[in-house]
């Protein structure tokens, strides 16, 4: 069985060795929904999930150290993405398509998107951007794909995660060990189709 979930991945890094990876869905087995995933520089891995079914479901994908169920709020502003639970206050500069992303939109999505695709250009990936892989086996004898459209450059983050600043941005650097794949080093936001593959 196989299910889709389309929209946008942020990832950026900061000066105090926090990483931050927002997934803002816009269309799941489950409707809209966005969930967060925190490591900070000691590498403890957190989960915010705005209900239990998600939490359940991200958790049988990926690793944490910590799971918290809280409203997790994303709302477009005049320049990016103001992110908003609880624990995290985190507002997102966006800037332009990166290299990548422009190489991207040159692909159809439909192809771009598909699972064939995706693990055709995993090898690639996995020379060009460390820590990145568009396949991989996820947790409970599940198989993942991300097929990327486009990207898009973070230009500076302000918030503070759980009253504590995170400080500038910074790249994505160590990668994040929350699954088999991180996101981008540079701090940017990918659009894409994440295809989750279990058995049953």
């Amino acid at each position: 069985m196989r299910e889709r979930f389309t929209g946008r991945i942020a990832g950026v890094g900061s000066t105090s060795g926090t990483r931050v990876v927002v997934g803002r869905w816009d269309d799941s087995p489950w409707g809209p929904f966005a969930d967060v995933m925190v490591e900070d520089a000691a590498g403890h891995r957190v989960l915010l999930a705005p209900t239990d079914r998600v939490r359940e479901f991200v958790a049988a994908t990926y690793s944490f150290d910590e799971e918290v169920i809280e409203p997790v709020a994303v709302t477009d502003t005049p320049t990016g993405w103001q992110v908003s639970t609880p624990s995290l206050s985190l507002r997102l500069d966006v800037g332009g398509r990166t290299p990548l992303g422009t190489a991207l939109t040159l692909v159809p999505a439909r192809v771009a998107t598909s699972p064939a695709w995706c693990s055709l250009v995993d090898p690639v990936a996995r020379v060009v951007l460390r820590g990145v892989r568009t396949r991989g086996t996820a947790g409970g004898d599940r198989r993942e794909w991300y097929g990327a459209t486009s990207v898009v450059s973070v230009t500076s983050i302000e918030g503070e995660w759980r009253g504590v600043a995170p400080g500038d941005l910074a790249p994505v650097d160590p990668p994040c060990r929350f699954g088999f794949s991180s996101t981008p080093a540079r701090p940017s936001v990918t659009s894409v189709v994440t295809t989750v593959e279990r058995a049953g």
